[in-house]
């Protein structure tokens, strides 16, 4: 038997092979999530509104301030767009998110930001805030911070008006203090980004996309089949919908899968972060190794040498992949006594792993596109903005990714689209949101 289909037999038989994987059913279940979070329904897909939309026509020449929370820096600017739509950052800062180094209040913490704009604020009468932790969004396009993700520290700002205490703390500060200030998180400004780098295309339908450590996606969708928020619908014909799509949790999950959430922070929720993102893909190799030794399917010297690793990195595995030869991978100085079949174990179990990622990534963008019922006309395709290491450093993971694409939006169902990357993302799209709503 060759080694790449014994390897595919030990994943089937743990229900954890990428040719078992239900794409069509994938596809059919998450629209339902869909379906469900819009109406205000239990889901896996929460579905947050934002009350930003998409608008094609942004202004020229008009300057905005912008800032950028992420999970380690915050970043500062005063952005515009040329006459002919390019993106302008000026004023650029970057220093350590307050909260990451160690607890603040939420004196310290908006402090800290309103001192990076505070010599320029008045220089807009809009601020764009990319805010990337989970927030309640209002219609005001303000933000109500839930809980603090990526190791900030900052329990006081906590259930508080983001705009309300920027404001107050730039005019603490000396500036005016009465700009207009629009949240949105990072996916979201994934999504305006796309919109905005090729201002000659015309593109039906947007989507935002984030594959790196963690995952989500965003799309722009009829406000009118948003049932959860009728009564407060205000001017937004369309507007961009925060899926959360890393929690989707109707998925086949097999013995590795069930074996690394006991192990995680947060047993029970994102599942499918753990099945395709770059913060859990080592993880889930080591377990699927770690498997396959308990079963015999590798060798029992093999399994010591991987276990004396420690903890296996996303970029020993993807490593792995792209050279299995690299004396400098740890997987490869592991294996290099053992046997050539042994090696190839090693490999197959690791593609098949990945493959199924991307079969997954690609379910979660083809559900999407067929839901919103655009891009029917190939002069007018989806765009498809994609951000994340992840997505374009994993092994032949676009390629992997794309053909599937093309399977789900082949025949009956076609659709055209364009996968657009765009450098700054998070800074140019909180300018975009700032300037347009």
């Amino acid at each position: 038997m060759g080694m790449k289909k014994a390897a595919a037999d030990f994943l089937s038989r743990h229900g954890m092979l990428c040719d078992d994987f239900d794409l069509t059913g994938y596809i059919r279940d998450f629209q339902d999530e869909m379906n469900k979070g819009l109406a205000g329904e239990k889901s896996s897909l929460a579905m947050i509104p934002t009350y930003i939309d998409a608008k094609p026509e942004i202004p020229r020449n008009k300057k905005v301030v912008v800032l950028d929370a992420g999970g380690t820096n915050l970043r500062s600017a005063l952005v515009h767009f040329d006459v002919e739509g390019k993106g302008v950052i000026e004023k650029f800062s970057k220093i350590r998110m307050p909260g990451y180094e160690r607890q603040v209040s939420l004196d310290e913490f908006y402090t800290v930001f309103a001192d990076r704009i505070k010599e320029f604020a008045d220089e807009s009468d809009a601020i764009g805030f990319c805010f990337s932790y989970p927030a309640d969004i209002t219609p005001e396009c303000d933000a109500i911070p839930t809980v603090f993700t990526k190791e900030i520290k900052a329990p006081e700002v906590l259930g508080k008006s983001v705009a309300d205490n920027l404001r107050a703390y730039l005019k603490k500060a000396g500036a005016r203090g009465d700009q207009r200030v629009v949240v949105l998180n990072d996916t979201v400004a994934t999504l305006l980004t796309g919109m905005a780098a090729h201002p000659d295309r015309s593109y039906d339908g947007y989507m935002g996309y984030i594959l790196g450590t963690g995952l989500n996606s965003c799309y722009l969708e009829s406000t009118a089949n948003i049932p959860k928020i009728k009564g407060k619908e205000g001017k937004f014909s369309h507007q961009i919908i925060n899926t959360e799509s890393g929690g989707y949790a109707r998925l086949a999950r097999g013995t590795a899968d069930d074996s690394l959430d006991r192990k995680t922070v947060c047993p029970g929720d994102y599942f499918q972060e753990k099945l395709s993102s770059g913060g859990y893909f080592g993880a889930i190799v080591q377990e699927t190794l770690e498997l396959a030794a308990s079963e015999s399917f590798l060798a029992a010297g093999t399994a010591e040498k991987i276990a004396a690793l420690g903890a296996l990195t996303t970029i020993d595995g993807d490593n792995y992949l792209h050279n299995p030869q690299d004396s400098t991978n740890r997987l490869v100085q592991a294996l290099a006594a053992e046997s050539e079949e042994e090696k190839e174990k090693v490999y197959w179990l690791i593609d098949f792993l990945l493959e199924r990622a991307a079969k997954v990534t690609a379910g979660s963008m083809a559900a999407v596109l067929l839901k919103t019922d655009y891009a029917k006309n190939i002069l007018h395709p989806f765009c498809l903005t994609v951000d994340g290491t992840t997505f374009y450093a994993y092994c032949r993971f676009r390629f992997r990714v794309e053909s599937y694409l093309k399977e789900a939006l082949g025949g009956e169902d076609q659709r055209y689209y364009e996968i657009v990357r765009v450098e700054d993302a998070p800074l140019l799209g909180a300018a975009i949101a700032a300037l347009t709503n």
